[in-house]
């Protein structure tokens, strides 16, 4: 039960979420909040050389100019790029569940597939996955093992990957009616 721990316990057993509308933080660089974040889950100091080529590594990935890193966290990035910014948080810090609210909200079709493709390089049989999303366009690249609709609050509906075409021909007020 992780309901009263707080943020940084949370973090500490492995949940990481992202966002639907990443905040800025002046005053701390993208690459000083991961590697401190790293180094606060891990309990290991990051070595500085060799977090710096990894950051760099999954940067080129998330095909995020390599300046973002020495910039404020989030300050002036676009939303796309906020985006990017917490899947790269994400693919650093490599936790045990990840859960993804609306990650494919403001980002453009290429960044989807970018986006998607660090998705699935993160997911593996180690880690779990959630991705909260109104709109199919990441799950055509990330398939869902499974699919659940919420409705108030509660789960309305739930199946596999054939629920998506189903929300997509007839919406979720299809689904209104199961609440």
């Amino acid at each position: 039960d992780i309901t009263d721990l707080t943020t940084d316990k949370r973090a500490r057993k492995g949940i990481f979420l992202s966002f639907q509308s990443p905040v800025s933080v002046a005053g701390i660089t993208t690459e000083n909040f991961i590697r401190t974040a790293k180094s606060i889950i891990s309990g290991k100091q990051q070595r500085l050389f060799p977090f710096k080529r990894l950051m760099k590594q999954r940067m080129t990935e998330l095909a995020m100019d390599e300046s973002y890193a020495g910039r404020y966290l989030n300050d002036g990035f676009s939303g796309g790029e906020r985006k990017k910014n917490e899947i790269l948080q994400m693919r650093i810090l490599d936790p045990a569940l990840a859960m993804l609210d609306e990650t494919d909200s403001g980002l453009d079709v290429d960044a989807v597939r970018i986006v998607a493709d660090n998705i699935r390089k993160y997911h593996n049989e180690n880690n779990a996955l959630i991705m909260i999303t109104h709109l199919n366009q990441l799950l055509k690249f990330v398939p869902p093992d499974k699919v659940h609709v919420l409705i108030g609050g509660r789960i309305v509906k739930e199946g596999g990957a054939e629920l998506v075409d189903e929300i997509e021909d007839h919406g979720f007020d299809a689904f209104k009616s199961e609440v």
